[in-house]
């Protein structure tokens, strides 16, 4: 089973950072119970200090480089990703799709509206490549911006419902979309560095969300049952 990564800011990570997909790489060396493979055309976090995606600075030694590939960018959306995830799954067979992007659409780009539309357009996409794609897609967190800009956050909850709307249209036994539920107990004041972008305790609540969806619906791997907090 070949997973793909797809994010934004929060997914990439920044120089130092565990990331969430560091999480989930631990999870799935301890709870799935057969071949798998992280897939993706990339392997770089976003270095703050030149504002390119060009570092190699893990904050985990033992992250395997073929472990660390995704498709995932700071600044990058479903506004980005959806023309080229095809092409991505094609080159890599992807055949879980694990997608955590919204916020920076909203936040810059796209209203909810067109935001959704470009969401269903990434899924269908997807599976031109592969008609088996499988994918887990995680509602927008609002972050801390929200709590000052009223219509930002009315954007951010009416994503949600027209996201839920997606899932459930597009939903197919051949190819299952699942929505994740926002990770319990997820705190931005406390589970991010800034209000918007996962520290190492976040990190753990991503990653949990993304497993728990695909073993209560699918039967992948086990319960997640964290690692080390290490900060």
């Amino acid at each position: 089973m070949r997973f793909l990564f797809v994010g934004d800011s929060m997914t990439i990570g920044r120089a130092g950072d565990f990331t969430w997909r560091y999480r989930m790489w631990q999870h799935l060396e301890a709870a799935f119970d057969g071949p798998y493979e992280i897939v993706g055309p990339r392997t770089e976090l976003y270095d703050t200090a030149t504002n390119t995606p060009v570092s190699y600075a893990y904050g985990a030694p033992d992250f395997p480089a073929p472990a660390r590939r995704h498709l995932a960018g700071w600044g990058e959306g479903w506004l980005h990703m959806a023309p080229v995830i095809a092409d991505t799954v094609t080159a890599t067979r992807a055949d879980v799709l694990l997608v955590s992007l919204g916020l920076i659409d909203l936040g810059f780009y796209t209203d909810s509206g067109q935001t959704a539309e470009n969401a269903r357009a990434f899924i269908a996409a997807a599976r031109t490549a592969n008609p088996h794609v499988k994918a887990v897609l995680l509602p927008v967190i609002p972050n801390i911006r929200a709590e000052s800009d009223v219509p930002f956050a009315a954007e951010c909850d009416r994503f949600n419902e027209l996201l839920a709307k997606a899932v459930a249209d597009l939903d197919e036994p051949r190819s299952p979309i699942l929505l994740a539920s926002r990770p319990a107990g997820y705190d931005i004041h406390t589970d991010t560095y800034d209000g918007t972008h996962p520290g190492p305790t976040g990190e753990q609540k991503l990653a949990a969300t993304f497993a728990d969806a695909m073993h209560q619906a699918w039967g992948v791997g086990g319960p997640y049952a964290g690692g080390r907090t290490e900060t």
